[in-house]
Order: C-alpha cells, then structure tokens, then sequence
C-alpha cells in the first residue's frame, strides 16, 4: 500500500492558517536536536582562537548560552503556531568545527503532545545570531548557517539522532 502523500499541518480545511490542535496525542517524551554554524573569515577566526572566544562585551560562547536558552523558552511568542511547552532540559554544545566555523548544537526536552524541534532550532539560531553580534566589531562577513535539525525522538515520527 503506498504511503499517503504529506499535507501541511497548519492549515485548517479551507487552507487558512491554524494551530494543530494536539489535544487528541498521547504525552509522551520528546526530544529534538538542531545546529547552526557561525563562519568567520579567517582572520578573525585566528583572532578569536588567541582569545578564548573572549570579548570586550564578555565571554562569547556563555552568553551563546544564555541567550539561546532564552530563545527556546520563549519559541512560542516568536513563532506564531508554535504550542506554549514545559521544558525540561535545554543543553547546548558550542566549539571550534574546522579552522573557521563554530558549531552549536541545541538539544530540549520536554514531556508534552507536541515536539520540541521549533524551540532546538530556535535556541541554536538565536545562540548563532548572538555570537554575531558579540563579534561584528571585527567583521561584518561572518555567515550563519545552516541550521538543521538533526534529530528528534518522541510522537509519530522519530529521526536522526538525539
């Protein structure tokens, strides 16, 4: 039996935009994984490796940290049909990925009807967007991306690794 073709989820049947009503699923554990990459031109890679990814505005990779974690708590006001979840655990991990990009990986976790993938590609964009801005004093040709997801676990459809 062939599978049926994918629809999108958050239109109602007269094609209007709408949340998905998930009030029907079971609760159950999720978890998803996402990364964004920050390139930098060499030069100032170099100048970032001598510092310890340190900067005048504080240290870049903890405040990263923060501010991603802020953005996952808060993934719901910024996207509009985005659930309001508990969070269970937020993790981030950030280093050096080759001579010139960083690469942050946001994994959340939460036990609810609905996946946590939005807030884990929230958190590392917003942590990505954050070292931009701790570090566009030395270039303005620093390039995020991409961001991804790279897994998720709980709901119907499990993939990647998380």
């Amino acid at each position: 039996m062939p599978k049926p073709t994918p629809k999108l989820t958050h239109l109602d049947p007269k094609g209007r935009p709408a949340m998905v009503d998930v009030s029907g699923k079971a609760v159950t554990a999720r978890e998803a994984r996402a990364e964004c990459r920050v390139r930098f031109p060499a030069d100032v890679a170099r100048q970032l490796r001598a510092s310890g990814l340190k900067s005048a505005k504080g240290g870049i990779v903890e405040t990263a940290i923060i501010a991603g974690t802020m953005a996952v708590k808060r993934t719901y006001e910024l996207i509009p049909f985005c659930h309001p979840l508990p969070i269970d655990g937020c993790r981030f991990s950030i280093d050096w990925n080759g001579d010139s990009t960083l690469r942050i990986e946001c994994s959340v976790r939460t036990t609810h009807r609905t996946g946590v993938e939005m807030e884990a590609l929230t958190g590392a964009t917003v942590a990505a967007l954050t070292v931009y801005d701790m570090c566009k004093a030395l270039s303005h040709r620093i390039v995020l991306g991409p961001a991804k997801v790279l897994g998720k676990r709980g709901g119907r459809h499990d993939f990647g690794a998380t």
